[in-house]
Order: C-alpha cells, then sequence, then structure tokens
C-alpha cells in the first residue's frame, strides 16, 4: 500500500448548522414575475382536458348569469309600463302580472342553472389544483432524493423547510383562490361587455376606459410589492431556520447563557419579516381602493348619461337599470383582479423558491450500464485519489491504499484531518475530483449509489433515531427481519439487556430526537442496526463515543463479531479501541502520515505514539 497527500483541513461546518463557508442560498439571477408565473401554469398542462372542462363549465355559469340582469330589466319595464298606463288612464291599463310572472321565472331558472355550472366547476377545479400541487410535493421530495450531500450542507434545515412546507402551502392557497375567481371574474367581464354592446354602445364605450386604467393602476403598484413578496419569503425561511436551530440546540443555548442573544436574533429576523409582510400588504393593498374610486366613478357617469337617454327616449328604463347592473358586475371582477394581485405575487414569490430548490445542481445520475461486482468480498482500494470541498482549498491529493477482504482499518488522528471525509468518499456521498475508488475490482462510479450503499453498513457519531417503536429502529437497515433476528442483532450488542427493563419493551415509543433514551443507547440501537442489515463493509465512525467503559468493552466484543469476514473501517478518537485492528492510518492535515500495527506504530515513536501519550499518560 502507498500514499502520497498534500492537504489543508477540511472547513468545518458551524455547531448549530449553518452549512461551510461560502455555502449558502442557491446562487443565480432570481426569476422575474412573468417567467415564474409561466412556469407555474405550465405545471397545469397535465390537466388540460379537466381544465378545459373547467373554462366550459365556466362560460356556460357567466352566459346564464349575465343574460339575467337584461330579463330582468324586461320585468321593469313591464311594472314601469302599466304603471305608466293606469297613470295615463289607458282603459284596461294595468301590470301585466302573467307577463311578469314568465319574466321572473325565467330569471330564476337562469340564475339556478348559472349556479348548478358553477357548483360543478368549482369542484372540478378544486379536484386540478390539489394534484397540481400533488404533483409539485412529489417532484420537491423526489428532487431531495438526487440533490448532493454538499448541497445539504451549504441549507440551513429551517430555511430548507420553508421551501418544502410553507412555500408549497403558499402556492396551493394561491392557486386554489385565485384560478377560480380569474376565470369567472374574466369570463364575467367578456359576457358583460357582449351585453353592454347589445344595450347602449355609447354607454359600453365609456365603461371601457376603466380597463386601461385598471391595468395601468394593477401594473404600477405590483412592480413594486412583488420584490416586497420576495422578500417577506425570504425572510419567513430564515425565521424559521433560526427557530429550528435554536429549538434544536435549546439544551446548548441554555447551558452557554445565550437565550437573550437568541432572543435578540429571533427579534431582528421576526422585525424583518414584520417589515417586508407589511410593506407587501401595504402596498398591494392599494389596489382595492384605487379600483373602487373607479368602479364608483364610471358608476356615476353611466347614471347621469342613462338618465339623460330615457328623458329623450333613446334608452327605457329597463335598459338604463340592467346596463347599470351591467355596469356594477364589469367593475366588481375587475376589482375582484386586482384585489387578487397581492395573494398572486406572493405565491409567484413562493413558486419562485421552490423552483430554485428544484433547479439546483444534482448529484451525477447512476450509470445506464452499472455493474456489479463478481464475488461480494470487501476489497477497497483509492488509487490516486484527489478531492477538496472547494477548489481553492486541496484536502486529499494523490492518495492511495488498499484495505484487503476481512481487515479492519483504523483512521485516527486530530478533529478535522480528514477521516470521515474518507469515508464519506467510500460511500460516495461527494464525487472524487480525481482518481478512483474500486469495491471488489468496479470503479464506485460504475455502481448504482442504492448498490453501493447496500453492501455497506455506517455507524455515525451523530446517532439519529426516528419516531417509532425501539423495534422499528432496529429493523430499518431491513424492513423484512424477523422477529427472531431483531432480537439477535439487539442481544449481540447488548440492547437487549436494558430494553427489557423498559415497561413496553421493544414497543417503547421514541421521538424523532431519541429524548427519551440517553446518548449510549442511542449508540448502541444504531450498532444493533448495522448489525441486522449484515453489510459486506463496515464503517464505524466513533460508534462507541457515548458509550460507557463496561459497555464500550462488550461492544467491542460485538464489533468484533460484527467485523468478521467484513472489511470494516474504523474512525476513533479512544485509541484503547483500535488496539487490534490489522491497520491503522494516521492522518494529519489530510495526509496519511503513518500506517502500520498497534505495536508497530508504538515502537516507531512516531505521531501515533504522541497520540497515544497524549491519551494514556497521566499529567500531574
Amino acid at each position: 500500500m502507498s500514499t502520497t497527500t498534500t492537504t489543508t483541513p477540511r472547513p468545518q461546518p458551524s455547531p448549530m448548522g449553518r452549512g461551510m463557508p461560502g455555502m449558502g442560498m442557491p446562487m443565480g439571477k432570481a426569476n422575474s414575475f412573468g417567467p415564474s408565473l409561466k412556469r407555474l401554469i405550465a405545471r397545469m398542462r397535465p390537466e388540460r382536458v379537466k381544465f378545459a372542462a373547467v373554462v366550459a363549465l365556466g362560460v356556460a355559469s357567466v352566459a346564464f348569469a349575465v343574460a339575467g340582469p337584461k330579463i330582468l330589466g324586461q320585468a321593469t319595464d313591464v311594472i314601469f309600463d302599466g304603471v305608466l298606463a293606469r297613470l295615463r288612464n289607458v282603459p284596461g291599463a294595468g301590470i301585466d302580472f302573467g307577463a311578469l310572472g314568465t319574466v321572473l321565472a325565467w330569471v330564476l331558472a337562469l340564475y339556478l342553472t348559472s349556479s348548478v355550472f358553477g357548483w360543478a366547476q368549482g369542484r372540478l377545479l378544486n379536484g386540478v389544483v390539489q394534484r397540481v400541487v400533488f404533483k409539485l410535493r412529489a417532484d420537491v421530495e423526489e428532487k431531495l432524493h438526487r440533490l448532493p450531500l454538499r448541497y445539504f450542507d451549504g441549507q440551513p434545515r429551517g430555511e430548507l423547510l420553508s421551501r418544502v412546507t410553507n412555500d408549497i402551502d403558499n402556492i396551493s392557497t394561491t392557486l386554489q383562490q385565485t384560478l377560480s375567481q380569474l376565470l369567472t371574474s374574466l369570463l364575467t367581464v367578456l359576457g358583460v361587455l357582449v351585453m353592454m354592446f347589445t344595450i347602449s354602445p355609447l354607454l359600453a364605450l365609456l365603461a371601457l376606459v376603466l380597463i386601461p386604467a385598471s391595468v395601468l393602476i394593477t401594473g404600477w403598484i405590483g412592480k413594486r410589492s412583488q420584490k416586497l413578496f420576495i422578500a417577506q419569503w425570504k425572510h419567513t425561511g430564515a425565521l424559521n431556520a433560526h427557530i429550528e436551530e435554536a429549538f434544536t440546540g435549546h439544551q446548548l443555548v441554555k447551558v452557554f447563557g445565550r437565550q437573550r442573544e437568541s432572543e435578540a436574533e429571533f427579534r431582528r429576523r421576526n422585525d424583518e419579516l414584520f417589515g417586508s409582510a407589511l410593506g407587501a400588504q401595504f402596498i398591494s393593498g392599494l389596489i382595492m381602493p384605487a379600483m373602487m374610486f373607479l368602479s364608483n366613478l364610471s358608476y356615476v357617469v353611466v347614471a347621469v348619461i342613462g338618465g339623460v337617454r330615457i328623458t329623450s327616449g333613446a334608452m327605457s328604463l329597463g335598459e338604463v337599470q340592467a346596463f347599470l347592473q351591467y355596469s356594477r358586475q364589469f367593475t366588481q371582477p375587475l376589482t375582484q383582479v386586482a384585489s387578487m394581485a397581492n395573494l398572486m405575487q406572493s405565491g409567484v414569490a413562493s413558486a419562485e423558491r421552490v423552483f430554485e430548490l428544484l433547479d439546483a445542481e444534482e448529484q451525477e445520475p447512476d450509470p445506464a450500464d452499472a455493474s456489479l461486482p463478481a464475488e461480494r468480498r470487501g476489497r477497497v482500494e483509492f488509487e490516486d485519489v484527489s478531492f477538496s470541498y472547494r477548489p481553492e482549498q486541496p484536502l486529499i491529493e494523490h492518495l492511495s491504499l488498499v484495505a484487503e477482504p476481512g481487515q479492519t482499518v483504523a483512521i485516527v488522528g486530530p478533529t478535522g484531518a480528514g477521516k470521515t471525509t474518507l469515508v464519506n468518499l467510500i460511500m460516495r456521498f461527494y464525487e472524487l475530483d480525481a482518481g478512483r475508488i474500486t469495491l471488489d475490482g468496479v470503479d464506485i462510479t460504475r455502481l448504482r449509489r442504492e448498490d453501493l450503499r447496500s453492501q455497506t453498513g455506517m455507524v455515525l457519531q451523530d446517532t439519529w433515531l426516528f419516531g417509532g417503536t425501539i423495534r422499528d429502529n432496529i429493523a430499518y437497515g431491513k424492513p423484512d427481519a424477523t422477529e427472531e433476528e431483531i432480537l439477535a442483532a439487539a442481544k449481540a450488542t447488548f440492547v437487549d439487556r436494558w430494553v427489557r427493563t423498559l415497561p413496553d419493551g421493544y414497543d417503547t415509543v421514541i421521538d424523532d430526537e431519541g429524548t427519551n433514551v440517553s446518548a449510549g443507547e442511542k449508540q448502541l440501537l444504531t450498532i444493533a442496526r448495522a448489525f441486522l442489515a449484515g453489510p459486506s463493509l463496515l464503517i464505524l465512525d466513533e460508534a462507541t463515543s457515548s458509550v460507557d467503559t463496561r459497555t464500550e468493552s462488550l461492544v467491542q466484543h460485538a464489533m468484533a463479531a460484527l467485523r468478521s469476514s467484513r472489511t470494516s473501517f474504523v474512525i476513533a478518537h479512544r485509541l484503547s479501541t483500535i488496539r487490534d485492528a490489522d491497520l491503522i492510518l494516521v492522518m494529519e492535515a489530510g495526509r496519511i502520515v503513518e500506517q502500520g500495527t498497534h505495536d508497530e506504530l508504538l515502537e516507531s515513536r512516531g505521531a501515533y505514539y504522541r497520540l497515544y501519550s497524549a491519551q494514556f499518560t497521566a499529567t500531574a
């Protein structure tokens, strides 16, 4: 085995999960309102047939609704003509209640039919929107599985969760509330405009002046509020990230007495969110009063000119009444469209953030012609491997080593030496800059990640449990495991002895943070999980760092059984745990500076000897 490396230490993530230096929000030019809206609408293409049916139902509903006022105007004319004839003492004159009843019956039928079509339209549109949002959530979930670990290193968890939950929920609300209302409003404007021209082209032209004025006001205000909506959701994500960070590390916050600083940071971020949200809502809220003013102005103009035309005999009272109703129906949907502008801008701002996630650079896809080793033996070889987290800071350069089948390779060294990076490269959590790593003679880039990791068992220093029973957590690595296999793994890793002291035994429910079990018990559970999976390659990253001395001794025996016939990489700070390793690699600043057995390295009195002496030589 040969090794050659020159490096600088890996930049370490902050303790509260802020990510590595230089890593943060996805970079790139933000989308504008138009492209983001078009992209959101484009996601409805699979539902275009159903959406066409929604449009057809909307057209029918609006057509019946807009016909009502004109027919109702005929009822007014029947009443007005009858009253006027009686006032003129016309013999036998009066209100024709038969004709009046017929007209009112037609109006009632029209409105009932319009309501039925409107209900059907809303029901169908609700299904369309929910399926679109369902697909969007599914795409985001799939995207998260295709993103490299490097992406998550640079993303605060709260910010990422905000995009996956808050922003998608906001998109759902926006589509649900705006599509139906927007479609109905636009169809109503078109239908009412047709009816207005059939009654009086002159008054219709006067009403049309309202449209360009509405567009100008909405566009002018919308441009100024869109930036504030983007800032609002950005500050929402930042606030969520701080809250998630503070609650996850609340014990650390209290231990170091940083409550006031944490509260101050919360207030600062909350003030930023308050300011952007208030500004966005205030500016976009100006649209509604402006539109109401234009609507009332239009109504007054139509009423005055309509009254003049009645006196001149150019129009009947019923026609003017119908036109005034149409005038209200014409301005009301325009006002509704304007009032939806703030909701639309908020939804598109959220869509932009979700699209940034969907556009993030993915990990290299698995090869289409993936191959598998002819025999699973667990031989691992590094061939002239180079890797760095950031191009300007080389970490591992030209490293070569071989781990033979069944061999236990221990990796030791100071914090930040690159020990965990080495095993992360084996798992292909990061892609190499140069060289290659082979597993049983096959380049790991020629393997599907699923196949590579299915052969590997990993126990990390930072243990992680899932919400569920103890039995479920042990069986996570092998979902089809039998009860006997679960018990055997628990007994082999000394989990069984303390689980049986619990009132519910293996049915004890633990939360996803494992707060109701000790740190040592959590680590034993993760060891049992790896034991049950039975991998051919085993990686132990400080797997016994949280257990007591006696338990550590017992676990060492379990690890010996687990490592038998398996290639094992053991990262350890406690040198007492790796004395029996077949090969010990000593790393400093990303370089392998020594290698050999425990006794050989002690005799050489080099870096390993200094580490060993620092741990086991008593201080004054």
